[in-house]
């Protein structure tokens, strides 16, 4: 839904299906820049900013938001991309909150007395930082001759700066401290990593690098998550960590292996396998970092990121690899697509409720037999739920079901790689793990017993 305000800025309600008792949270704002480009409002997910909405400003600057938030907590508003600090500022949002503001080339200031006690110190903060955060991000120019004092002066200021500034949330002020300690440690490791006219040695390094520890930021995921840029300085501090101990710099496997040495959280180290997984070009490469790290790769978005990753790279033609598929047998052990190099393999993806799938059962177990000798394996991968797990294996016995049966949990990763929607699905690869065809004859279609037999010829 969109709305006007003040007969020209753009109100952007962002939850119109919330309930209207909510109080929602309103922006107006003035952009003074020569280049009147869209304000963007950003919420944070997993320690990254996401773009939740733009408002192009009018002829005079005015530009505003009217949104629910999703949560209370830290928002961005400004200029910037979802990929850089600069040019977007740190907010603090709770239900019924307005923000009034003026954005220049450089910084921001508030307007009029209605913004929250919470925006007014995290302004104040802003004030504070920002001419040794444009030094960070390369708006202004810097050494670490000058950078250096002015951190250490900064991070010595930081401890008082909260005294007699309690604004009445609890919740706020206790997050507050975390932010600004957070923010320190992207300023100073952003500035290790952008080019300088001169670059300091281990031994000239300001002593705050010294009191950087990775686990104060990584003791827990929340805190790396609920930071706009938790992510980005989380990898600074692992960084900066790894030059302090003069830890050789090395790329591929084992650049990631010394990366997660560092970090103590299995949550946040997926992230980190993830975002080195990103860069990846090939699908084997990419299969041989699952097949080290992918016990990393944790939470449901971390699947799926993981899944949405590897799908450009797997063209799922003849010839291209399996997928590495990992489930445990009848018996609760675990069986792989590798255990199965040198065999012709035959994958039967089925449900114990699936009529369809139950028919085809004579005719598997008929194929099995004919097959009997070969070096033709036959893996039946349930994707019956959780709770139907003993309907499965009763049905293993009570049916004599042979093959390899193994159990997948649901619409897993192989239904969802294989873009599976409808069972039964039969698949054949070769004896290099490589494949045939991803939806082949089924058992009672003769064609299938050729596909194999021809399979089995190959060189």
């Amino acid at each position: 839904m969109i709305k006007r305000l003040c007969g020209a800025a753009l109100l952007i309600s962002l939850s119109a299906i919330q309930s209207r008792a909510q109080l929602s949270v309103e922006i107006s704002g003035q952009l003074n820049k020569d280049k009147k480009t869209p304000v963007k409002l950003f919420k944070v997910v997993e320690g990254k900013p996401m773009e939740i909405a733009a408002s192009t400003p009018e002829e005079k600057g005015r530009f505003g938001f009217l949104f629910y938030p999703e949560y209370e907590g830290f928002y961005l508003v400004g200029t910037g991309t979802n990929l850089s600090p600069s040019d977007s500022y740190k907010f603090y949002f709770k239900a019924g909150d307005k923000l009034s503001l003026s954005i220049s080339d450089s910084s921001y200031v508030l307007n009029g007395k209605l913004n929250s006690r919470e925006n007014v110190v995290m302004t104040q903060w802003h004030d504070m930082v920002n001419e040794l955060e444009q030094k960070s991000y390369m708006k202004k120019r810097s050494t670490f001759v000058d950078f250096f004092p002015q951190l250490e002066e900064l991070n010595i200021k930081s401890r008082t700066f909260l005294a007699g500034k309690t604004t009445g949330n609890a919740k706020f002020d206790r997050l507050m401290k975390d932010n600004m300690a957070w923010d320190i440690a992207g300023y100073a490791t952003n500035f290790l990593n952008t080019p300088r006219t001169a670059h300091p040695t281990l031994e000239q390094y300001s002593p705050y690098y010294a009191t950087v520890k990775i686990q104060d930021f990584a003791k827990n995921t929340a805190g790396v998550y609920r930071q706009p840029w938790g992510s980005r300085v989380l990898g600074g501090v692992v960084g900066l960590t790894s030059r302090m101990q003069n830890t050789k710099r090395v790329g591929g496997m084992e650049g990631l292996k010394n990366t997660l040495d560092f970090v103590p959280n299995d949550t946040l180290k997926g992230d980190f396998v993830l975002e080195s997984a990103g860069r990846l070009k090939s699908f084997v490469e990419y299969q041989d970092m699952m097949a080290m790290y992918g016990k990393y790769v944790l939470t449901n978005n971390q699947q799926q990121k993981s899944r949405d990753q590897l799908a450009p790279l797997a063209s799922l033609k003849p010839g291209d690899p399996a997928f590495a598929f990992s489930y445990p047998d009848k018996n609760g052990k675990t069986v792989t697509m590798a255990d199965l190099k040198g065999k012709v393999v035959l994958i039967d993806v089925w449900a114990t409720w699936c009529g369809p799938c139950k028919a085809e059962i004579p005719h598997l177990k008929k194929l099995e037999q004919e097959m009997k000798g070969t070096d033709v394996q036959i893996v039946s991968i349930s994707v019956d739920e959780a709770k139907d797990k003993e309907k499965w294996q009763k049905m293993i016995k009570d049916e004599n079901l042979g093959g390899l049966q193994v159990f997948a949990t649901g619409w897993g990763d192989i239904a969802k790689y294989y873009k599976i929607t409808g069972i039964p699905r039969f698949m054949v690869f070769d004896r290099n793990g490589k494949i045939v065809t991803i939806d082949s004859p089924r058992p009672s279609e003769p064609e299938l017993k050729a596909l194999l037999e021809k399979t089995l010829a190959a060189k």
